[in-house]
């Protein structure tokens, strides 16, 4: 495979995102015809994949991809809503044919159907999820290429990449490694430079979280603009000439005292009476309500008094 070439080797870069995703961790059963690829067993009866003939399975598959002229003839197969979208996205870098979501049976071999392909060859995600196409292209002798994990059924598989398909990462990573080295064995992208594609574009979305995080983005430009026009509803500043009136806030109280003195002045020319002063206690005007109503009271000629006492 690619023991001997330096370049189709597997870079640490590449070996840190298989352990991320999880690439490296099968189930707990195995398929007789997969327990080659297994590492080892771990005390949890996990099986642990053996990364090195995962990259050689998948230098296999790109090389087969690469061989085929046109690449419409290629057609990808995801049932799995986990890996539909990693199957769209391969598809668009590649250029070949997907089929994401429910496979139509008789695609492959009823020639009557609208929907009839004849695929070269067929990249499946998970062999055990899409056995229809699987079938049908025994049937019509297409060279099938699976992710296949510890447990998967390899019947009718020809090229079986050993990895864990039943992780949303994993199974979008691989998606993305396989696309990548196509490009490359096509030279279409240079193996000296990254590729500026992100993996994080083959991975599965829940739709609820997309739509949460559309409506936070929504909500957030709306409290942006809101915070961009608020300078222009701001009102016009009230002038009530209190700050002309008093230049200094030490001596607040002085003009202000000098207009009600001049605006008491006046009343108290006309009524002798009242005397206006700022000290209560040396007021002029009594406070005996009764010693002034006794004089109002005595002046009133010829009074009623109906016998009664006028003090009440």
């Amino acid at each position: 495979m690619s023991g001997g070439l330096d370049v189709l080797a597997i870079t640490e870069d590449d070996i840190t995102k298989m352990l991320a995703a999880t690439t490296h961790i099968g189930s707990d059963n195995s398929e007789t015809t997969m327990e080659q690829y297994i590492f080892k067993k771990r005390k949890d009866g996990i099986n642990i994949i053996n990364l090195r003939k995962t990259w050689e399975k998948l230098q296999l598959a790109a090389r087969a991809i690469a061989a085929i002229e046109n690449p419409l003839d290629v057609f990808v197969v995801a049932n799995r809503p986990q890996a539909q979208r990693a199957v769209l996205k391969f598809a668009r870098y590649v250029g070949c044919s997907s089929i994401a979501g429910r496979y139509t049976p008789g695609a492959f071999t009823n020639q009557i159907q609208v929907a009839f392909r004849e695929p070269r060859l067929l990249l499946i995600s998970d062999p055990r999820t899409d056995h229809q196409p699987v079938t049908e292209g025994s049937y019509a002798n297409v060279p099938i290429m699976a992710f296949c994990n510890v447990d998967s059924p390899t019947k009718f598989v020809d090229i079986a990449v050993p990895c864990n398909n039943k992780s949303t990462q994993s199974l979008g990573l691989m998606w993305y490694f396989l696309a990548r080295e196509v490009l490359r064995l096509r030279g279409s992208i240079s193996r000296d430079l990254p590729w500026e594609v992100m993996p994080d574009l083959f991975f599965y979305r829940d739709p609820e979280e997309v739509e949460k995080e559309d409506r936070e983005r929504a909500e957030a430009a709306a409290e942006s603009m809101l915070v961009a026009k608020a300078p222009d509803f701001a009102p016009a500043k009230e002038d009530w000439g209190a700050d002309e009136a008093v230049a200094d806030w030490s001596a607040d109280g002085q003009p202000a005292a000098a207009a009600p003195a001049a605006a008491v002045a006046a009343p108290a020319a006309t009524g002798a009476a009242f005397q206006v002063t700022e000290d209560w206690a040396a007021a002029t005007e009594t406070s005996d309500w009764a010693a002034q109503s006794a004089p109002e009271a005595a002046a009133a000629p010829g009074a009623n008094t109906w016998g009664g006492s006028s003090q009440w």
